[in-house]
């Protein structure tokens, strides 16, 4: 256990360091500060647009500090030939991943913190009613990063960073359109793309489940019972991918 510490502490002071994470963070609070603009042009739903876009920027930076940071991690280390070393101690190969995973985990609680603090602080100057369901709307889009980093530490594994960054992006987007893959148009009906894209509903994880962005603009409430169901189903999906990550680097010659 102290070996996985150690390998996370490192992990995350690395990345604390890459020029990527302030450049993207930047642009985060940027985004969710510039939110006012669009606010004036809709006549008396400037808070819940502010809102919105607090959550989408949130998300969506997030996930680029997810992909960016993540689908290099391994990379980086078998480029500076650091790797070698490690793994060279009393340290089996599964460590070393849950030990990546763990110190990305910290750097995107960080992040997202910082990002949760500064449009709460912007929307509380602005007369906000926040609640529970803003809370919820926050903790749910760090159970989709979790997710997300999994899959990204998992194609460090196998591919180039630039490959694992493209199809990371890839699985963010087609995410969050499962929708779309089950409510096909009648035109599809006994086609082989109707096929398909009914086995990529099931196959690919469901994002959307994570957003409930439109609710905590409009102060919905969202029961805990579908928190704590989304919890599990990322957590059920995180386990996986990091099984597989695990498995694909025991087979990796390096």
């Amino acid at each position: 256990m102290n070996r996985i510490i150690t390998i996370a502490r490192n992990t995350f002071t690395e990345s604390v360091r890459d020029k990527v994470l302030y450049v993207l963070l930047f642009f985060a609070l940027s985004t969710i500060l510039g939110s006012k603009v669009l606010g004036w042009i809709s006549i008396g739903q400037s808070i819940k647009i502010i809102k919105d876009i607090s959550l989408a920027a949130m998300s969506v930076f997030g996930a680029l500090i997810a992909i960016f940071v993540g689908a290099t991690l391994v990379y980086k280390e078998i480029d500076k030939k650091t790797l070698y070393t490690i793994l060279a101690q009393p340290m089996k190969r599964h460590e070393f991943i849950v030990g990546k995973y763990l110190g990305l985990m910290s750097l995107l609680a960080v992040s997202l913190f910082i990002m949760a603090a500064g449009s709460t602080l912007y929307l509380k100057i602005s007369g906000a009613n926040l609640g529970v369901i803003w809370i919820q709307a926050i903790v749910l889009i760090y159970m989709k990063l979790l997710l997300i980093t999994a899959f990204a530490i998992l194609l460090s594994s196998l591919v180039s960073p630039i490959l694992g960054a493209i199809i990371v992006f890839s699985f963010y987007v087609g995410g969050h359109a499962t929708d779309v893959f089950r409510d096909l148009p009648p035109q599809f009906k006994d086609t082989l793309s109707k096929q398909v894209l009914e086995i990529l509903y099931y196959v690919v994880p469901n994002l959307n489940l994570f957003n409930i962005q439109s609710e905590a603009a409009n102060m919905v409430p969202v029961t805990w019972s579908y928190v704590c169901y989304t919890f599990c189903y990322s957590l059920s999906w995180t386990v996986l991918l990091l099984i597989l990550a695990c498995l694909a680097f025991e087979r990796r010659d390096v």
